[in-house]
């Protein structure tokens, strides 16, 4: 019903109520019809008409949606009929020199009664008849606290959502057996499997968005018991910022159970580095080179400057950042390769940039075993080319984005990152310009990363290949990495690498279970085949060698070593004869320097956790 019509129809069932009331109450201590003849009953009966439609207009009466009435709506009925009764009161007391308590007593009780139950009635009618649905889906609830309460509240009174709560789990033991809008709080989390089984659950809420992630991981497991679809409550955060609702509930993914805190990094020390300056990043069009952009752009640079070499992922990154930040600050999209020395010093020269993010880069490993020159080329004379611009034209800071396949690397694409970080630290030591790199792990979702090869292969009914059962990787959102490589400009010096310390690795194919159970299967419908190591891959990654790790601490939880970089003419020497090389050659050359001549050197290394 529309608000035109609703006010009406409130205010002539209000109309009838009171005068209800006020005229049985006289009746049930009068019963003689004659007590209808006097005067003071009807001047009472109209004065009450009019103080309840004053007050109710006050406390907004006629506007509450009464469909989600509680305490609050109950409180300002119990105001409106009180204070015009005190009203009724007041004029008896000055036609008579009296007050009638005992008549105004009864009058406000079944006020009251009548006035809430015509409110609250609809409430259960519109719970029992038209909210539920037979084919909404069982949910039980994780969480029996403030949080589950809300989710529990939304579900009941959303017409729209196809979950209804059937029970609530809680590891707070005092909240056994309590019931919270009528759903019974009806075990532990170790019940989850048991309940599901009993209560035929088809969909599991966790609502407990102030969990920590090895707590969700742990609840995961259980949940992962069942066939019940899983889903998680938006982060506290979202919730009280207003970016989402309590209903907005979503998927658990694969990012919840990592089992261990995003890092916390200092904003306002990035802020002073990045707001009002010209910022350039390269494979702005990539995974991490857009996201880098993404989380520069909420710091208000003067400039951005998109560059990459693939103009569609360009123009997507450019587009997506003019629709959100159109008129804040100046967005340049730049098509340009890194391999192009005179191209890259040339947008050195034009744009003058104050921070570089050197993202562009050649990371799939397999790629670039058959590939060894593209590395070499991409790489290494690439980061070459951009680091040398940026120290010729005086740029401030200077952001290398490693990898952790660079410690002790058997592969191609390892050996040329573990190049690039020399050839940075080599001139860290010679120019104004501070150059540091970032050095972390897989990024999931990021493009060539596992996690979108499973997905396409639970999409086609598995197998999910897996190289080995025993495979480990470390792993991190592309959120984290891109705020680590922004952190590291702010936190630079000159010459450090940055070390995200990403927590215990995790099992590829137990990476892949989850993905699994997250897609709503089982195990056995997709089922898991071992395809063997490929060629370049390691079986575990390391993130430093045993010579990098240093005590010192420069800022919570990041530490900091000295740097013994090889000299730059043994460096440069080396770099130029490797385009002579065939492509075996290349690889065997690559591994072996990068291992025997970079291996034993120390570096400085800051480790984030």
């Amino acid at each position: 019903m529309d608000y035109k019509k609703r006010i009406p129809l409130l205010i002539i069932l209000d109309s009838v109520i009171v005068l209800c009331s006020i005229l049985l109450g006289y009746f049930i201590l009068n019963p003689e019809l004659k007590i209808y003849t006097k005067p003071i009953l009807w001047i009472c009966s109209i004065s009450l008409l009019l103080s309840h439609h004053l007050f109710a207009t006050i406390y907004r009466l006629y506007q509450k949606a009464w469909a989600y009435a509680s305490v609050g709506e109950l409180t300002a009925i119990v105001k409106a009929i009180t204070f015009s009764i005190s009203v009724t009161a007041i004029v008896q007391l000055v036609l008579t020199q009296d007050v009638y308590f005992r008549v105004l007593g009864i009058t406000w009780m079944l006020h009251m009664i009548l006035i809430g139950g015509s409110r609250f009635s609809w409430r259960v009618f519109r719970d029992r008849f038209i909210s539920a649905n037979p084919n909404k889906k069982r949910t039980l609830i994780v969480g029996a606290g403030s949080a589950g309460t809300m989710v529990a509240r939304q579900l009941l009174k959303n017409t729209d959502a196809d979950l209804y709560p059937i029970a609530f789990v809680d590891d707070d033991s005092k909240k056994y057996k309590l019931q919270i809008y009528g759903i019974e709080v009806q075990g532990n989390i170790k019940d989850i499997p048991k309940l599901v089984e009993e209560l035929n659950i088809e969909n599991i809420v966790i609502a407990i968005p102030s969990l920590e992630k090895h707590e969700i991981k742990r609840i995961y497991e259980e949940c992962a018991k069942t066939k019940a679809k899983t889903k998680i409550m938006p982060l506290i955060e979202d919730l009280v910022t207003g970016r989402v609702s309590v209903n907005q509930i979503r998927d658990v993914q694969v990012e919840d159970l990592l089992g261990r805190e995003p890092v916390e990094l200092d904003m306002s020390a990035i802020s002073e580095k990045l707001t009002g300056k010209t910022v350039l990043v390269t494979g702005a069009g990539g995974s991490i080179g857009s996201e880098i952009c993404r989380q520069i752009a909420n710091f208000q640079p003067q400039t951005l400057l998109l560059l990459g070499h693939g103009e569609n992922s360009i123009y997507l990154i450019d587009m997506e950042l003019r629709r959100k930040y159109m008129g804040d600050f100046g967005i340049i999209p730049i098509i340009a390769d890194v391999q192009d020395r005179v191209r890259i010093f040339d947008i050195m020269s034009e744009y003058k940039p104050d921070v570089v993010y050197h993202a562009a880069a050649h990371k799939h490993v397999p790629l670039m075993e058959y590939n060894p020159m593209e590395a070499v080329k991409n790489n290494i004379f690439g980061t070459r080319n951009v680091a040398e611009a940026a120290d010729a034209f005086g740029v401030n800071n200077f952001v290398l984005v490693s990898t952790d396949k660079a410690v002790n690397p058997p592969n191609v694409m390892g050996a040329t990152k573990r190049f690039a970080e020399m050839v940075i630290q080599n001139l860290a030591k010679e120019s104004a310009t501070k150059f540091v790199a970032v050095r972390f792990g897989n990024v999931l979702g990021s493009r060539g990363s596992v996690i979108p090869l499973f997905k396409k292969q639970i999409q086609a009914g598995g197998p999910v290949t897996v190289t080995d059962p025993e495979m480990t990787r470390y792993f991190m959102t592309i959120p984290e990495a891109s705020r680590l490589v922004i952190q590291a400009g702010a936190l630079a010096r000159g010459g450090e690498v940055f070390v995200l310390d990403m927590g215990e690795p995790v099992k590829i194919v137990d990476l892949a279970k989850n993905l699994i159970t997250l897609s709503g299967y089982t195990i056995e419908e997709i089922g898991i085949k071992f395809s063997g190591i490929r060629p370049g891959e390691k079986l575990f990654e390391e993130l430093l060698n045993e010579n990098e790790v240093q005590a010192k601490q420069v800022f919570p939880k990041i530490h900091i070593g000295k740097a013994e970089p090889m000299e730059k003419d043994e460096l440069y020497s080396m770099i130029e004869t490797l385009p002579h090389k065939n492509s075996v050659e290349l690889k065997e050359i690559l591994v072996s320097i990068a291992n025997t001549k970079f291996g034993k050197k120390k570096q400085t290394v800051l480790v984030v956790s």
